[in-house]
C-alpha cells in the first residue's frame, strides 16, 4: 500500500488527484464485487482551519441527497459499501439519505477509514455492518443546538446541557427565589419553545438509531441491543463531550456489529488508499466534499482557494 506521502507526490506532480482517487475506488469495487460510494468532507484538513471554511459546507445537509442520487444513478446490484468520513450534521438530512439508500440497496456496509461522527455515526448505524480500523472512530449522537450570542456570533451547545441548565435553574430558584434574577436573563436568551425542541431532538436521534439498528443490523433478532446502543450513543452524561471518539473496542463492547478493517489486508490497503487520495484531493484543490461512486459519477462541493 502506498503511503499518504507517496500518494501526495504522485498526485501533485501531475495534478491527477481525480485519476488516482477514482482508480482506488474502482479497484475496491472490483475486489469486493459490491458497489462503492465515497462520502467524505475536508473537516480534518488543515485547509479548513486556515481558510475558516463554514461548517455547513462540511456537514451532512439536505443538499447531499442530490449527490447520492447522482452516485446511485445507473448502479446495478443490491450491495453497497459506503465509505464515510464526516463530522456529522443534520439528523433530518441523514434520515432522508438513509431512506433513499435503503430503498436502493438490500445490504450496506459502512466503512470508516478515520472518523464518522455524530449524524455520520447515525448513518453508520443504518447499515447492516460497520467496518472500522483500529484508529477509526465513531462519535456520540447527542444533538447539538445552534444558538446565537448577544454579539451575534453563532455556536453550538449540546441539547442535554441546555436542559440540564434549565433544570438547575428550577432547583436553585425553588430553594432561593432571590436567585431568579440571576437566571432570568440566561433563560430569556433562548427563543420560545427552545427547551421543548431540545427534548424532542434528543428523542428523535435515539428513536431513529434504534429503529435503523432493529431494521438492519439486528434484523429478525429478538434483542434489546438496538435500544441499549441508541441510548448509549445518545447519552451526553456518558460521553461528556460531543467530540469524544468511540473506537472499535468500545463499539463492539456495546454490541454494535463491527468488523476490523485489519482482518483483510487487501481491503485495508484499498480503503486507506482511497482515504489518503481523498485527503490529498482536499489539500491540493478547492474541493471540500465528495460524493462519488466507483464509476467516477457523483457530486463535488468546492470553495475558492486563496
Amino acid at each position: 500500500m502506498p503511503s499518504r506521502d507517496d500518494i501526495q507526490k504522485q498526485i501533485t506532480s501531475g495534478d491527477r488527484q481525480d485519476v488516482f482517487r477514482r482508480k482506488y475506488i474502482k479497484d475496491l469495487s472490483t475486489y469486493t464485487g459490491r458497489n462503492t460510494i465515497l462520502y467524505a468532507t475536508a473537516f480534518t484538513s488543515k485547509k479548513v482551519q486556515l481558510q475558516k471554511v463554514p461548517g455547513m459546507l462540511l456537514s451532512v445537509t439536505s443538499e447531499d441527497i442530490q449527490g447520492f442520487m447522482s452516485s446511485v444513478h445507473k448502479l446495478k446490484g443490491k450491495e453497497l459499501d459506503l465509505i464515510i468520513h464526516s463530522p456529522g450534521g443534520s439528523p433530518e438530512a441523514t434520515e432522508q439519505i438513509v431512506n433513499y439508500l435503503r430503498s436502493k440497496f438490500d445490504h450496506i456496509r459502512a466503512i470508516i477509514p478515520q472518523n464518522a461522527m455524530s449524524a455520520a455515526t447515525m448513518m453508520s448505524c443504518a447499515c447492516d455492518e460497520i467496518i472500522m480500523a483500529k484508529h477509526s472512530a465513531l462519535g456520540p449522537i447527542d444533538p447539538q443546538m445552534g444558538v446565537t450570542s448577544s454579539n451575534g456570533t453563532g455556536y453550538f451547545i449540546p441539547a442535554q446541557s441546555i436542559l440540564d441548565e434549565f433544570q438547575q435553574a428550577k432547583i436553585e430558584v425553588s430553594g432561593n427565589p432571590k436567585l431568579a434574577a440571576l437566571w432570568v436573563n440566561r433563560i430569556n436568551s433562548y427563543p420560545h419553545g427552545f427547551f421543548k425542541k431540545c427534548e424532542d431532538t434528543i428523542k428523535l436521534s435515539k428513536i431513529m438509531v434504534e429503529k435503523w439498528l432493529a431494521n438492519y443490523m439486528f434484523k429478525g433478532q429478538t434483542t434489546t441491543a438496538p435500544k441499549t446502543i441508541s441510548d448509549w450513543l445518545g447519552s451526553a452524561s456518558e460521553h461528556l463531550t460531543h467530540g469524544k471518539p468511540i473506537n472499535i473496542n468500545a463499539a463492539v463492547a456495546k454490541g454494535l456489529k463491527v468488523t476490523e478493517l485489519e482482518n483483510d489486508q487487501k481491503l485495508q490497503d484499498l480503503v486507506l488508499s482511497i482515504f489518503h487520495s481523498t485527503m490529498v484531493t482536499f489539500d491540493v484543490t478547492g474541493c471540500v466534499k465528495i460524493i462519488e461512486n466507483q464509476n467516477g459519477k457523483g457530486w463535488f462541493s468546492n470553495i475558492n482557494v486563496k
